[in-house]
């Protein structure tokens, strides 16, 4: 069995410990916000959003003081997708095979669309010309949103490690 497999497997140390705080805490290890109390709300998000995978905010916080928390901690201009990713990029490269070991880094850039009157208040992502009206005026189709490019390492026996980078734009 590969290093990366079984430390997927096992988890870091502390068997008393359940296996969601075990993967909270591998993956902020390596975080270092300079404000400590971020650090501690962004533990309490992951374990709430790992205890209902795929939910939205408000079913895994479960009542609105912890749905406004996480609301506030993502609107804090103190906390950058930088200091979110650090630690769990430092977990993926702590699970990546030693040796000669090849391992693949997969890319993809994904787009998500909003509708919204205003179209800056989120951002431009495409605009394209749709043809004419039947004044000859042009169509313009304007779509609103943000993309976000992706890199994920694996195996060559296809293990997923961890994403190793995200940018958003």
């Amino acid at each position: 069995m590969s290093r990366a497999r079984k430390h997927l497997q096992d988890g870091p140390e502390g068997a008393n410990e359940l296996p969601t705080q075990r993967w909270v805490e591998q993956e902020l290890s390596g975080c270092n916000f300079k404000d400590k109390r971020l650090e501690r709300r962004l533990r309490t998000l992951l374990m709430q959003m790992a205890s209902r995978p795929g939910g939205t905010i408000p079913i895994a916080c479960q009542d609105w003081a912890g749905t406004k928390a996480a609301y506030r901690f993502f609107d804090n201009a103190k906390v950058d997708e930088a200091e979110i990713l650090e630690g769990h990029f430092r977990a993926t490269l702590g699970r990546m095979p030693q040796g000669a070991e090849p391992v693949l880094v997969l890319h993809d850039t994904t787009e998500f669309s909003y509708k919204r009157e205003d179209v800056d208040a989120i951002g431009r992502t495409t605009t394209t010309f749709t043809g004419r009206d039947k004044d000859g005026r042009p169509r313009i189709r304007t779509v609103c949103g943000i993309l976000m490019h992706s890199s994920m390492v694996v195996t060559t026996d296809g293990l997923p490690l961890s994403p190793s980078s995200v940018k958003f734009w």
